[in-house]
């Protein structure tokens, strides 16, 4: 069976590994987003079929799945103080959950705000329209440079 992603296409190391669980975990981000109702087994089986064999990325995609989920309130008030005239519902369900995971993994694991903001930068090129790179940007940004005078 063909998968939707291709792991071949990403370097057989740390960082491929993080890049692909990342598209992974938006994926499935999104599907949740979109039916909250939708059942575990089924993020189980998605996840079987798009990582099989592949232990460390599976267990870095649950931990952002998890991690976003879990501290999801949290994480959406404080993306709205940064998304000025612009509510969380009125975003595209992509980009809010690009925002959502990018902001979990500034703030809660503490990955440098420079890697996450490329990275959500990639993701919002693949998986949205042309003009949201530039919204992400701007949005995550901000929140990096808020992060960085919490750290001072």
């Amino acid at each position: 069976m063909e998968t939707i992603n291709d792991i071949a296409e990403y370097a057989d190391d740390k960082y491929g590994n993080r890049i692909f669980a990342r598209m992974v975990a938006l994926q499935v981000l999104y599907q949740n987003d979109m039916n909250p109702d939708s059942r575990r087994d089924l993020t189980e089986e998605f996840l079987a079929e798009e990582l099989p064999e592949h232990e460390a990325v599976h267990q870095f995609t649950y931990k952002l799945i998890d991690g976003v989920e879990e501290n999801r309130e949290k994480i959406d008030s404080m993306l709205q103080q940064f998304t000025h005239n612009w509510s969380l519902e009125r975003m595209t369900t992509i980009d809010r959950n690009i925002l959502r995971l990018a902001t979990y993994e500034i703030f809660y694991m503490k990955t440098p705000s420079s890697i996450v903001i490329n990275e959500a930068i990639e993701l919002a090129k693949k998986f949205s329209s042309k003009n949201s790179a530039a919204f992400v940007n701007g949005i995550l940004d901000q929140l990096g440079k808020h992060e960085k005078k919490e750290i001072e």
